[in-house]
């Protein structure tokens, strides 16, 4: 059974941030979630984090177990508390991870349970940093690991080395206990080092493996807003390079925004500076942007949305929206629909084939088949004190600036006048205008 320690203790100071560090977010989930989908799809059956006092507070939102590490004395006395924590389990292994490198694929955790099964009693991961770095050295002697010295303890010799601790390590537990209960504080922090932990298993005769990362920025560590923006951008262009290599056209990568478990169907075309986030799915053959956002939406095939904002909706197939359109609050449009210029849709159902193409409001609205809203149309669905309905039937024609003060029905095949304020029920096929809105004279 291999079980995963990710330390997640730090404060952040540098991030300058009222919330914990590794809660700040890559593409719409906090840096933690990473790490711990990578460890799952990794091989890991059973996570402990360790936490500060402040994300204690949060970390059941995350799924796993967790422990304060009350007192920072180090990653060494961090995995301390965390193997106090957990039971002993003998033969098991223990993966140590870092709750700030987002950035981690699945397969270098894979690789390291491989290298213990192997018959390795430790594997770390080793990287090729461009000097200088605060990743601590890997020296190495005879060609084998010898010991990992941290930057501060380092000589200027050992700082030129490029090859790296990038922190991630695997262990034999019942070798870990051992190690970790020897470890000691004779350093310029004054801290128990789990890197020493190296130098232990050599001393010992034991086998210790390098994993190489094949890419420095797969660890990088996040420490400030900086190197919070650059994990950004090379997570948003994996994102991109995934949904590219599946068949979706994205015309320029560096200015579409996505966010992980997304569904995009083949054929999509995405335009710059458009926003794809919180588990939208999108059709195929759509054509999506310039400079929209779709959050929390289902969307069909064949659509067109332009420069509009759709949140929290379900849009059906062959829809043309925008640009400068807005839906939002559970809107639902059917197929064949179109809302145009500067339209906005709360709340509102619109049935096939429906047209509302300039300048309207349909609020806590349900808009019949085939029906026309005219330019200027607003739903009065507020009274003051509540949201009431709107329902306007099939093949309705309303006239430009109709405003409809709900409740109120308009029956199928109505008409309303150029300016109507509909204050009453229309019955169907029935023609008002006016202010008050009056049936008109039937000819």
């Amino acid at each position: 059974m291999t079980r995963a320690i990710v330390l997640a203790a730090g404060k952040g100071t540098r991030m300058k941030s009222a919330r914990s560090k590794v809660l700040h977010e890559i593409c719409g989930r906090p840096m933690l979630w990473y790490v711990l989908r990578a460890l799952r799809a990794g091989g890991v059956d059973e996570i402990i984090a360790v936490v500060n006092d402040e994300l204690q507070a949060q970390i059941d939102a995350f799924g796993v177990a967790s422990v304060v590490q009350s007192e920072q004395l180090g990653t060494g006395h961090a995995v301390k508390v965390a193997l106090d924590q957990l039971g002993a389990r003998v033969p098991g292994q223990i993966i140590v991870a870092c709750g700030d490198m987002p950035l981690v694929p699945p397969e270098l955790f894979a690789g390291m349970v491989g290298s213990l099964a192997g018959g390795a009693d430790m594997a770390l991961v080793t990287v090729r940093m461009p000097l200088p770095s605060n990743f601590g050295r890997v020296v190495r002697r005879d060609g084998t690991i010898d010991r990992i010295v941290e930057v501060r303890d380092a000589t200027p010799a050992e700082l030129a080395i490029d090859e790296m601790n990038a922190g991630i390590y695997a262990f034999d537990e019942a070798a870990l206990r051992e190690a970790v209960g020897r470890l000691r504080d004779d350093n310029a922090q004054r801290e128990y080092y789990l890197t020493d932990t190296v130098a232990d298993f050599v001393n010992a005769g034991k086998t210790v493996k390098p994993v190489l990362a094949p890419d420095y920025l797969n660890v990088l560590g996040i420490n400030d807003r900086v190197e919070l923006a650059r994990a950004r951008r090379e997570m948003n262009a994996r994102l991109c390079a995934q949904h590219m290599r599946d068949g979706v056209t994205i015309i320029d990568p560096d200015a579409t925004y996505l966010e992980p478990e997304l569904r995009i169907g083949c054929d999509t075309v995405i335009y710059p500076n458009t926003t794809i986030s919180r588990l939208s799915e999108i059709g195929e053959e759509c054509v999506l942007g310039p400079n929209s956002r779709i959050s929390n939406t289902r969307v069909g095939t064949r659509v067109t949305v332009r420069e509009s904002v759709v949140v929290d909706s379900t849009i059906g197939s062959d829809v043309s929206i925008g640009p400068y359109a807005h839906l939002r609050g559970q809107a639902v449009l059917g197929d064949e629909t179109h809302i145009g210029n500067f339209v906005e849709v709360k709340k509102s159902i619109l049935e096939k084939r429906v047209k509302a193409s300039h300048l309207a409001y349909l609020g806590d609205a349900t808009i019949g088949e085939g029906t026309n809203v005219g330019a200027g149309t607003i739903t009065c669905n507020f009274d003051g004190e509540q949201k009431n309905a709107t329902i306007v039937g099939r093949d309705v024609s309303i006239g430009s600036n109709t405003s409809l003060v709900a409740p109120v029905t308009i029956g199928d095949g109505a008409l309303t006048g150029a300016g109507s304020v509909v204050t009453k029920d229309v019955p169907a096929g029935e023609r008002v205008a006016g202010n008050p809105a009056r049936p008109l004279p039937k000819k």
